[in-house]
């Protein structure tokens, strides 16, 4: 017996070698996006390239994030004039803010709106140029050819991928949870207003009567937004080089492959289709140790413990007002406080906090003696949360980070303070000290934790399995719905309907008519006759 169950050890250690071993390489072109999204590429990259993949990224000169010189990728560098860059972000978090802190009312609300609709527009042109240049570029389009890649990976959220793909004719995987104009099973995945609940709408899957008006309102801005500010760029790089018949959201909605950065631990329940893959925290890794000085600080804590506060990579500072209120809230908690935090020193500090201009977040989230994340509500610090099991205060900003938050607050794992709200008096710390002193909030996303950890396979190895699966076929077409080609009547099945009525009206009317005339003679016959 003892033998036995040594040969069966033996045995599934060489199965686990076999998988570890890297497969064939192949040949990669990546498109990714600037800020958080390449933060997420990076890491798949480097799983790619450790299994023997060569890797090349198309990155602009202007790039602030994607380096030039990597031992992992080889750099395909477009010269722009204008691109989305730090300077161009800084002013728009700053409109933003402006924006948020006032109160809430419906003129706000449409101020917002305006202020997304004019930043989506603006990028979404750079990007659309962007790819435009490339194409013109006969140079560098022959010799992308010559290296005969086997796929195209890109982040949907920009469009300059999906076009390179097509003009290269190569197979295309997404690592996407946003499209160009939203979330990304809204073009290719069923989606009923009754329980989808829109970007922005910050609503649940479990919505009221007034909150499906709510939701169906902001499914006519996605769509406006996207049919009148995003798509006529991308679509005008379609009709100039390829022919006005290839229709940019079709070469979106044919991808072969969609990896998913979120999982349903997180995700409200909703139709898929075969070709998406969940892949939610696939950056998310076990807590190394801290750098000594860092270590030195947490262990200073005590039986207190340790908060956590970051607002992500965008956004560097807050209002001096905003960070000024949140210095005080802390100074009076006796916790010690780690905040990534690069503007102005705020006067009210208390001797409990330290300000980083970065922090091994992974690492912290994962330390024993840290008690609560202060977080943007960002996708992947949310992720890292529920992977280490940590309960969240958020500070939603912009774009998804409201609804992001709404996930974790309604399985009980998290509370949400509007930036309106900061400056009020004890607003902040209130929600502090309710999910510190109410250990249902810990249990609660160390469940969350637990139940995605449980997995028969790490997200990351299921990312690199499903590529490779993709380029060993040459693409997944039996994987890919057909039904984005149907006319809007067809796919409603509106035709059929017509078509049924039509047949019963063309049955049912004749007899009608013949009944109407038999009874008009029958009735003329028993009048009786005037004399």
């Amino acid at each position: 017996m003892s033998i036995q169950r040594e040969c069966k050890g033996a045995a599934a250690l060489l199965l686990l070698l076999l998988a570890c071993t890297p497969s064939e390489g192949g040949k990669i072109l990546i498109v990714p996006l600037e800020g958080s999204h390449w933060v997420n590429m990076e890491l798949m990259i480097k799983a790619l390239h450790a299994r023997g993949h060569s890797v090349d990224v198309v990155r602009t000169n202007q790039s602030w994030y994607i380096k030039n010189d990597s031992p992992h990728y080889g750099a395909v560098t477009v010269p722009l004039r204008e691109f989305f860059d730090q300077d161009f972000v800084k002013p728009i978090l700053k409109k933003i803010f402006e924006i948020e802190r006032g109160e809430s009312s419906f003129a706000t609300f449409v101020s917002l709106q305006f202020e997304m609709f004019n930043i989506m527009y603006h990028i979404h042109r750079m990007v659309a140029n962007m790819a435009a240049t490339m194409m013109t570029d006969e140079g560098l389009m022959a010799e992308l050819r010559e290296r005969r890649y086997d796929l195209m990976l890109t982040d949907p959220a920009w469009g300059a991928g999906i076009l390179l793909a097509h003009a290269l004719e190569l197979p295309l995987v997404f690592n996407v949870r946003w499209i160009t104009s939203g979330e990304g099973h809204l073009v290719v995945a069923p989606s009923p207003l009754s329980y989808i609940p829109l970007t922005g709408s910050g609503l649940t899957d479990k919505m009221t009567f007034t909150e499906r008006v709510k939701n169906a309102l902001f499914y006519l801005i996605w769509v406006a937004q996207d049919f009148f500010l995003i798509n006529p760029h991308y679509q005008a790089v379609c009709d100039k080089f390829f022919s006005p018949s290839v229709q940019f959201k079709h070469l979106m909605q044919g991808a072969d492959l969609w990896l998913m950065r979120v999982d349903f631990v997180f995700e409200f329940p909703r139709p898929t289709m075969p070709n998406m893959i969940y892949i939610g925290g696939f950056q998310c890794k076990p807590a190394e140790p801290l750098p000594d000085d860092l270590e030195a600080f947490v262990q200073s804590s005590g039986d207190d413990g340790v908060i956590l506060m970051s607002l992500g990579t965008f956004v560097e500072e807050l209002p001096i007002e905003v960070s000024t209120k949140i210095a005080e809230a802390f100074a009076q908690l006796p916790h010690k406080i780690i905040w990534k935090h690069n503007g102005v020193r705020p006067t009210t500090l208390g001797n409990n906090t330290l300000l980083v201009d970065w922090m091994p977040q992974k690492d912290l989230l994962g330390h024993p003696k840290v008690k609560l994340f202060v977080a943007h509500g960002g996708t992947n610090g949310v992720q890292e949360a529920i992977y280490h099991g940590v309960p969240v205060v958020g500070i939603p900003l912009f774009y998804d980070q409201y609804d992001n938050l709404v996930r974790l607050k309604v399985r009980g794992a998290a509370k949400i303070v509007e930036l309106e709200f900061i400056e009020k008096e004890n607003h902040f710390l209130n929600a502090i000290r309710d999910v510190l002193d109410d250990p249902t909030y810990t249990e609660n996303m160390r469940l969350l934790s637990r139940l995605h950890r449980d997995q028969p396979i790490k997200p990351l190895d299921h990312a690199t399995f499903w590529v490779e699966f993709v380029m060993r076929h040459k693409g997944a077409a039996h994987l890919r719905t057909e039904s984005y080609k149907l006319p809007w009547l067809s796919y409603y099945c509106l035709d059929l309907l017509l078509a049924f009525l039509t047949t019963v009206a063309a049955a049912v009317l004749p007899l009608m008519l013949i009944f109407r005339r038999t009874c008009m003679r029958t009735g003329a016959q028993k009048k009786p006759n005037k004399r």
